[in-house]
Parts: structure tokens; C-alpha cells; sequence
């Protein structure tokens, strides 16, 4: 039973690496360079994140901030970053469309450069990681697949490393014992934090990342506070009388953009007794808020201003650590704190993503953060050659020389092993469905091909 489930481990460990390797590879790749985008930006974009403008007059921010709405014709802020120097201040503009813009003002409030989101070097390596620059419901769930089954690849070559002759010495090892050995140790030496690494990122994941995402919110006692759930509201009765029947200025953004706290408002002429971005501003440094912090409008006239510290940002200059997360609500017309949500709120499974998101993406604890991901990226990157080597000298011309495949029973413990891994990843789980008909349908053929060559 033991060499049962040994050949089976292999066989489908052979088959999962031959299908998902491409795009092991290419998110593997796209997270090495998601990991240094930071130190990219810095760079590339250098003249929009240090650089003065060449017009020296101070402005305030909000006059800044209505001289990029007249440069920028159909566009309104719908975010502010205030970030440390001496990095310069940065507005996320929205079209009626929910097409965006970055634009940068500089220590003058002068605008110095703009950015089309959809190509900076962060947001399209988030995107290859993520989605694979294409996008959509299929893609994701592809991108999902493909990390469930790394995990499975990564358990079972440690369970067939053990089981199998990968470690033992020889006399004269040749070169397919010698790429296997090389296989099956550097694999087991990165399993754990290769394990870590993909399962930080699942909150990402189309399905998985919708059931913690769902949970987070329906549990606030082990996700998310309810406060940060469902924001407070302004008081309307601090809008002026003469402009309170007056019609609220409209929501731009779209669905996602309200979901994601982003919804544009054109409030850079104060129209309806909101307070100027300045008075905010002024009031968040009152409330002991340092920078870096983002700024997100109010959606509607009883929305409030959100004045947030995030550890997981993916914007340059903006991360921090997860003990200073923190929300804060300002009431958009009075300017008071309203109220305020910090990491020592949130449930366990909000903190376990607060920590975890920003050590996937490799800023948790500075540059040692950095060096470990690259490292296990790397020797994740070498497993797979060697892995690719170690099968290309035991195949056999025009022969894909799979491991065979055996009639056997299942044993128990391969059974409750995999059950495992399928409650743990659903979309792993129902794959393996899909997986055990197929070797179902193939043991029918081979046993029906066993019959015809017996008669």
C-alpha cells in the first residue's frame, strides 16, 4: 500500500507540475519584481516623487488640487496620499467613466508630473501576478488553481523525498539522481516558507479570497470591526441653510470604486460646506495622524472624509507597520473626529492578513524581508528546473513517460490527506473531482485494453 501511494503521489505530482508550471513561472517572476517595485519607482519615476515643478509659487493644496482639475479637464479627486519628504504629494484623479490618473503637486502645491495607473511598474506587475494582465473571472480562478496545487506539489515531493531514494547516498550517482537529489532537497528545505508566501497571498484569490473577505466581514469579532465595515456619518445639519436642498455632488467612481472606499467627489470649490482638504488636514495633525496617510472623499453629502494608515498599500512611500493601521472618520463639514479602527480592533484572522499581506509582498520587516522572499523565489525557480531535468533524462523518445498509473484501492490516509487539502482550498478541492474521474476513466481504458488483448 505504502509503494501504492508512493507511485501516486508521483504520478500526480508529475502530471500538476507538467500543467501549471507555466504559470508557476510567471507568477513567481512577477512577485520577484512586485518585490522591488519600490526601489523600481524610486528610480523610473523619480521626477514625479522628488522633483519640483518649475512654477515656484505656494499654493494650498486645495488651490493645487483645482489647478490639476483645470489642467485635467473631466477629471475630480477622489484621493489624496500625503506622503513623508521627500516624496511629493500625490492626487488619484477619476473620469466619469472611472478611467484614473495620478498626478503629483510638489512642496508648493504645483503640479509636477501624471501617471496613467494602468502602466506604472507596480500596478502591472500586480497585475501579471494577479490576474495575468487579462483579467476576469476564468483567469483568476486559473491564477487560484495554480497556487493551490503548488502547495500540493511542494507536500507531496516532501512526502515522496522521505519515502524515496532522493536522499540516499550511492556509489555512482548519475546525472537524473543527481538533478532528483537536488530536487527533493532544495523543495524540502523551502516547503514551509513557500507555504507561508502562497497562502499570504490567497486573500487576493477569486474564491478563497472571497470566503475570507465574506467571513472578515460577517464575523467582525474575528475580522474586521463592524466600524470600519459601516463608516459613521456626517451631521447634515453643519451644511450652511442656503445650500442644504442643494443637489449633493454625484458619485463617479462605479461599484468598485465605492467598494474600495473610492468614490469621486468634485468638492475642490467647497459647494456644499464641506471643509477644504487644508482644514482636514489641519485637523488630522491636531488628532496626532503623521504622515504617511491617504485622504478618500466622502461617496455622498452624509459620507464622511477617510483618513487611513494602511500596511499593505502597494503605493511607494505609503506602507506602514501593522501596529500603526489605523482608519479615522472626520465629519466632512465640522471637521471633528468622529471616530477611529487600529489594528488593536481588529479579530484575529484581520491582524493574521494585516501581517501577512505586507510579508508576502516583502516590506513587513525592511530589506531582510526583501532578501527571504527573493531567496525562496529563487530556489522555488531552481526546483523547477531541476525537477524539469530530472524528468527529461528518464523520458523516453516521443514518450511523455508518466508515472504509472495504478488500479490499486486508495489507502485511507491518502484519502483523509487529500479531503485535507480540499476543505482547506475549495477550488484545490473540487479540481481533485475533476482529477479522480479522469483517473477513473483511465483505469476503465486500461483494463478494457487488458480484455481485448486477452481474447
Amino acid at each position: 500500500m505504502e509503494k501504492s501511494n508512493y507511485t501516486r503521489f508521483w504520478r500526480w505530482h508529475f502530471y500538476a507540475a507538467l500543467f501549471i508550471t507555466p504559470l508557476l513561472i510567471t507568477l513567481t517572476l512577477s512577485g520577484i519584481g512586485y518585490l522591488f517595485y519600490t526601489n523600481v519607482e524610486n528610480n523610473w519615476y523619480k521626477n514625479e516623487f522628488f522633483n519640483k515643478s518649475s512654477q515656484t509659487q505656494q499654493l494650498t493644496i486645495d488651490q493645487g488640487m483645482e489647478k490639476a482639475k483645470q489642467t485635467f479637464k473631466d477629471y475630480s479627486v477622489s484621493k489624496v496620499i500625503v506622503l513623508e519628504d521627500p516624496y511629493n504629494t500625490r492626487l488619484t484623479m477619476t473620469n466619469k467613466d472611472g478611467d484614473q490618473k495620478y498626478v503629483f503637486l510638489d512642496s508648493n502645491y504645483q503640479i509636477v508630473g501624471s501617471q496613467n495607473p494602468k502602466y506604472t511598474f507596480s500596478n502591472v506587475m500586480r497585475e501579471i501576478h494577479s490576474s495575468l494582465f487579462v483579467g476576469g473571472t476564468v483567469v483568476n480562478y486559473l491564477v487560484e488553481l495554480a497556487a493551490c496545487w503548488a502547495i500540493f506539489l511542494l507536500l507531496s515531493g516532501i512526502y515522496m523525498t522521505f519515502k524515496g531514494r532522493a536522499l540516499k547516498k550511492e556509489p555512482n550517482p548519475g546525472k537524473r539522481q543527481k538533478n532528483l537529489k537536488w530536487h527533493a532537497l532544495t523543495g524540502t528545505i523551502i516547503t514551509i516558507p513557500m507555504v507561508i508566501i502562497i497562502f499570504t497571498g490567497l486573500p487576493w484569490s477569486a474564491l478563497m479570497g472571497d470566503f475570507i473577505y465574506s467571513a472578515a466581514q460577517k464575523y467582525p469579532s474575528i475580522g474586521t470591526p463592524a466600524l470600519k465595515q459601516n463608516p459613521p456619518t456626517s451631521d447634515i445639519n453643519e451644511i450652511p441653510w442656503a445650500t442644504r436642498k442643494n443637489e449633493a455632488p454625484a458619485s463617479t467612481g462605479g461599484s468598485h470604486a465605492e467598494h474600495n472606499g473610492m468614490a469621486s467627489m468634485d468638492n475642490t470649490s467647497n459647494p456644499s460646506g464641506m471643509i477644504t482638504v487644508q482644514q482636514l488636514m489641519n485637523e488630522v495633525k491636531q488628532a496626532d495622524i503623521s504622515k504617511p496617510y491617504s485622504i478618500i472623499y466622502p461617496k455622498n453629502e452624509q459620507g464622511v472624509y477617510t483618513v487611513s494608515k494602511g500596511s499593505n498599500t502597494g503605493v511607494t512611500g505609503l506602507d506602514v507597520s501593522p501596529y500603526d493601521e489605523v482608519t479615522t472618520y472626520f465629519d466632512q463639514y465640522s471637521g471633528k473626529m468622529i471616530s477611529k479602527v487600529g489594528f488593536e480592533d481588529y479579530g484575529i484572522l484581520a491582524k493574521w492578513f494585516t501581517w501577512g499581506i505586507p510579508l508576502h509582498e516583502g516590506h513587513l520587516f525592511g530589506w531582510p524581508n526583501k532578501v527571504l522572499n527573493l531567496v525562496v523565489c529563487l530556489s522555488f525557480l531552481l526546483v523547477i528546473f531541476w525537477g524539469f531535468r530530472t524528468w527529461l533524462t528518464r523520458k523516453k523518445k516521443n514518450s511523455l513517460s508518466a508515472p504509472p498509473n495504478l488500479s490499486s484501492k486508495l489507502s485511507v490516509g491518502f484519502i483523509i490527506f487529500m479531503l485535507l487539502l480540499g476543505c482547506m482550498m475549495p477550488l484545490f478541492g473540487i479540481s481533485l473531482i475533476l482529477v479522480v474521474l479522469i483517473e477513473i476513466i483511465l483505469s476503465f481504458k486500461k483494463k478494457f485494453q487488458n480484455v481485448n488483448i486477452a481474447k
